[in-house]
């Protein structure tokens, strides 16, 4: 991995962070932006020099000054000691626990967890000799009791992104690291924007920069930023593994940091607006948001968190599987995918129950997931009005 240039000489703001980290105009003819390198080989003068790789940069996998630009903002955001790229949010999850685990292991992870991320513990590292013990998200620091001597790393997700429980990531990581485990935090719902994962205890954090740092719907992106404890496990893996982002993504992801701020903030409002007004629905039963004063992890969120995004779920009341998809099928606004992070508003409906071992999943009604986008959010209101209507006549 390529030397990094000198950090600013004071810490800036996360919002000029943003605007300014990773750029450097005078080296770049003055241009504004970063450029966008796309290659594989880079050429030595001679051959002392390529077999000393005493250059910056010696292969397009290892790094480029797009790739290093993108790093450095994200580690310098996230607050750790190192940060690397891979071509998917999932493809971190799976460099992150590989770099830290090895056969005979045991690893603890949230019930709530993505659906990949367990797929990948029950498909893979089960095949690598690697035990994956699920625990109930609300432990909090009772997790003390379910690790053991072959537990080397506790795996979080704050909140579930399905579900919402708020997870108390510094009781866990305390008594993970009493333990001698390692903590990874899945922090891409809050971004570094709204949860400083390192000053809650966390050893590794990952961002599936597909959702809210390249922010348009249009590439997929992860990144893995560690402390300087688990930094050469993370970097030795990554290169071991040959995981690179493409070039056009580093690009995207470059762009989508430089209006980050502004942009999280609009679906957090937008969409805590729509959570208040769904709370107010006679149709729903619960709203999971834990930034709703109501909401079971709120305490929690309010004590470490410093905003929310636009992700977040809703219970409705009893009703006909038809009525649901009558009530989805109309909606012109809201489109039916998984992802979220973009733009646009997107609803899915789900069921949690197949992805639960150590918890039981009990709801009033159906579950349907919302991403609220940039739409204006009268005409989001406007649009969901209709859709419970063709609910109420399913």
């Amino acid at each position: 991995m390529a030397k990094s240039k000198d950090k600013p000489s004071k810490s800036r703001n996360p919002e000029t962070e943003l605007v300014h980290g990773g750029r450097n105009p005078p080296d770049q003819y003055g241009f504004v932006n970063t450029p966008v390198y796309r290659g594989s080989t880079v050429l030595f003068p001679t051959v002392e020099s390529l077999e000393n790789r005493d250059q910056e940069y010696f292969y397009g996998r290892r790094d480029s000054p797009s790739q290093r630009a993108l790093r450095e903002t994200i580690c310098e955001l996230e607050g750790g000691a190192v940060t690397v790229l891979t071509p998917s949010g999932l493809a971190a999850i799976s460099a992150a626990l590989l770099a830290l685990v090895q056969a005979g292991d045991n690893i603890l992870v949230t019930d709530s967890v993505y659906g990949p991320t367990r797929r990948f513990c029950d498909e893979v590292l089960t095949t690598l000799g690697v035990e994956t013990t699920y625990y109930d998200p609300l432990i909090g620091s009772g997790i003390g009791k379910l690790i053991n001597d072959r537990t080397r790393v506790v795996f979080t997700e704050a909140p579930g992104s399905l579900t919402f429980e708020m997870q108390d990531v510094p009781a866990i990581s305390k008594a993970a690291h009493k333990a001698g485990a390692v903590v990874v935090m899945d922090n891409t719902w809050a971004t570094p924007l709204y949860f400083k994962p390192f000053e809650h205890g966390v050893d590794v954090s990952i961002q599936a920069a597909t959702k809210y740092i390249i922010g348009h719907a249009d590439g997929l992106l992860g990144a893995v930023t560690a402390n300087p404890q688990t930094a050469d496990a993370i970097i030795g893996t990554h290169g071991d593994l040959g995981l690179c982002p493409g070039s056009e993504e580093t690009f995207l992801a470059l762009r989508g940091l430089r209006t980050l701020a502004v942009r999280l903030e609009r679906h957090w409002q937008s969409a805590l607006e729509i959570a208040r007004w769904f709370e107010a629905r006679p149709e729903v039963a619960r709203v999971l948001h834990p930034a709703l004063e109501d909401d079971p992890g709120h305490a929690i969120w309010a004590r470490d968190f410093t905003g929310t995004c636009g992700l977040f779920s809703i219970i409705l009341e009893p009703c006909p599987k038809a009525a649901v998809e009558a009530m989805l099928n109309g909606l012109k606004l809201f489109g039916l995918g998984w992802s979220w992070g973009g733009f646009e508003s997107l609803v899915v409906p789900f069921d949690p129950v197949p992805l639960r071992s150590a918890t039981k999943w009990q709801a009033e009604g159906p579950a349907l997931r919302f991403h609220i986008g940039l739409e204006n959010v009268e005409d989001l209101k406007a649009d969901l009005e209709e859709g419970f209507e063709r609910l109420r006549k399913g």
